[in-house]
């Protein structure tokens, strides 16, 4: 085997779920293969570079072999490198902040003013 598609390869490796998620993504430009964006039908092949852009996390991979099939995840260092940095992995884990307004029960709905305030709060609690 010479050359897969990169949607189908993506799907062998687990980095997607199904293989459509992996058309979506190379579609929506989520994926690169050696710093271009890739179509879901370009070839990879060995010694190619991936970069995936999935969630908040960008992924990058190095491909060792190829593989038209799903295969167990214990195989899939044997098909690629994880080259992705421990920084890009942390955000995986970075503690979501979120703020709950609550506004006490039989008060109705907001005034016009109350509605600009609880924006004016929202808004700058997203800027920090």
């Amino acid at each position: 085997m010479e050359s897969v598609r990169i949607d189908k390869y993506l799907w062998a490796i687990r980095v997607f779920k199904t293989r459509s998620e992996a058309t979506d993504a190379c579609n929506g430009g989520k994926v690169k293969l050696n710093g271009v964006n890739a179509k879901p039908s370009k070839a990879v092949k060995p010694g190619d570079m991936l970069d995936i852009h999935k969630g908040p996390v960008n992924y990058s991979y190095r491909i060792i072999q190829l593989s038209e099939s799903r295969m167990g995840a214990a195989l899939v260092p044997d098909y690629a490198e994880n080259l992705t940095p421990e920084l890009e992995i942390a955000k995986l884990h970075a503690p979501v902040e979120t703020v709950v307004l609550k506004r006490d029960r039989g008060t109705g709905r907001p005034t016009k003013k109350e509605r600009r305030e609880i924006d004016a709060l929202q808004y700058l609690l997203r800027k920090e």
